[in-house]
């Protein structure tokens, strides 16, 4: 069993997530990066950050490590499932499973269908919004151990809804005076790169499809990070995601998928 930490240690814990979630928020690294420094806040077995598409009316995950059946459970079907309205309320901070009535829970499909048949126990489903209202995505987290009261990591975790907001929300991260880009742009499969949230095959995130795209026209991680305005290891990290997230073995082998889905950079290769 894991000794129980200090309060420093849990308010570190949850500084590093709030960088995280600034850092992803700019671009300058990925989503999952956010999930694996919320891990220092919260033990959990499977993650996910969401966002809310309203014109599609379903969530596409921007990270996470649930099973594919629970994330497309999340993404087209929780947003119907009993529990959602309870959970979907800006006053409520997170529904925790263990505060879920019964009843509730016996006619929640997704308790039922996804989260009882994986052992889970715990968690919390928060739902998030955006400083003038918007409802932009959602923060699952499962554990298949018991949480111990009173926990700690539940006031972390609200108090970090409004940065994990900003990491799901299309329109945050812009530049002062930056017009803000199409949520939901109607673009072919060619244009991918430039309106990442557009078409995102193999669950990479809007920045990783940037790196794909590049890795098409064979440039080094160095040539990479002057066109994207980050750095060289920050393209490293990516590209590593990319290959794991597609079962790739090389580069190569990534631009070559590109190639096959119509993926190609901007000609000015900026965003």
């Amino acid at each position: 069993m894991t000794a129980r930490r200090s309060t420093a240690d849990l308010l570190d814990a949850a500084v590093h997530v709030r960088d995280a979630a600034r850092s992803a928020t700019n671009g300058v690294t990925g989503v999952h990066s956010v999930l694996a420094a919320l891990s220092e806040v919260m033990e959990y077995d499977h993650a996910s950050l969401a966002r809310w598409d309203p014109l599609r009316q379903r969530h596409t995950t921007l990270a996470g490590s649930y099973p594919d059946e629970a994330t497309v459970y999340i993404e087209t079907r929780l947003h119907h499932d009993p529990v959602f309205p309870v959970l979907r309320s800006p006053a409520r901070g997170g529904l925790w499973l263990g505060d879920v009535p019964w009843q509730l829970l016996e006619a929640s499909p997704g308790f039922q269908e996804v989260l009882s048949p994986l052992g889970i126990e715990d968690g919390v489903a928060q739902c998030l919004f955006a400083p003038d209202g918007r409802y932009v995505g959602m923060l699952n987290i499962s554990t298949r151990r018991p949480r111990h009261a009173p926990d700690p990591a539940r006031a972390a975790v609200t108090l970090l809804t409004e940065a994990l907001a900003a990491v799901v929300d299309p329109r945050a991260g812009r530049a002062p005076g930056e017009a803000a880009a199409p949520e939901h742009p109607a673009a072919p499969a060619s244009s991918a790169a430039r309106h990442p949230d557009a078409w995102r095959p193999g669950g990479l995130s809007p920045r990783e499809l940037q790196v794909l795209a590049e890795l098409t026209a064979g440039r080094t991680n160095r040539e990479i990070a002057e066109r994207l305005y980050v750095t060289p290891r920050t393209v490293g990290t990516h590209i590593e995601h990319i290959l794991a997230k597609l079962d790739l073995p090389n580069r190569s082998a990534a631009a070559a998928r590109a190639v096959t889905w119509g993926i190609t950079p901007p000609r000015d290769g900026r965003e």
